[in-house]
């Protein structure tokens, strides 16, 4: 057997973080980018039908920078619960979810304005760990240029101030004036919500 002498160790650094840049709207909304011919139709575009059970809404708003400058490369995926407060997923134990709604959208702000927009429903309640429900809400994950790893935050709605109160998730947080930075205004299927990434009116984000 032959005795090898080991080397010195040189251990690896750690590869420096990038940006999302531009090649996530390339590879996610290829058709908005102007390169046809991978989908018909960018995938998340639409999320209802005419056979999708509950309340048809609309969300729009903007993400806004710690400048207070609305982000025109900012791209936006939800994901949320039917009408039934039932996932669109193999997890899902408590029954099955509306097979017309997709549960999930993506959307690339408009490259002028910075606004977003999904047609969607208004979500049911769902429980929470305990087995209380969770007031209406809809899951954001947000990402761009400037955006190491992607946000993750929530809208929740102003006209469901009872369920919002009792929201096991709103329970925990320090300072409850935060609250207001996922409540989405309006009402009657048409909703508003802007996000901001710093700032005073900074938008509470989850760690998940």
């Amino acid at each position: 057997m032959t005795n090898v002498t080991p080397g010195p160790l040189y251990p690896f650094k750690e590869s420096p973080s990038q940006t999302a840049g531009p090649y996530v709207h390339i590879g996610l909304t290829p058709n908005f980018c102007g390169i046809e011919g991978v989908y018909d139709q960018d995938l998340g575009i639409a999320m209802v039908s005419d056979k999708t059970r509950g309340e048809r809404i609309t969300v729009e708003g903007r993400v806004f920078d710690g400048a207070g400058t609305p982000l025109k490369d900012v791209l936006v995926e939800i994901w949320q619960a039917d009408t039934d407060g039932l996932y669109n997923s193999p997890a899902e134990q408590r029954g099955t979810a509306d097979p017309a709604f997709t549960g999930w959208g993506r959307c690339a702000a408009d490259q002028t304005t910075g606004h977003f927009r999904f047609e969607t429903i208004k979500p049911g309640r769902v429980p929470f760990t305990d087995g209380r429900l969770q007031a209406p809400h809809i899951n954001i994950w947000i990402v761009a240029r400037g955006i190491n790893l992607g946000l993750n935050t929530r809208i929740y709605f102003e006209d469901e101030a009872d369920a919002n109160a009792a929201d096991p998730v709103f329970e925990r947080f320090e300072h409850k004036d935060r609250v207001a930075t996922l409540i989405a205004r309006g009402g009657n299927g048409k909703y508003s919500h802007d996000i901001h990434l710093q700032g005073p009116q900074e938008t509470v984000f989850f760690d998940i």
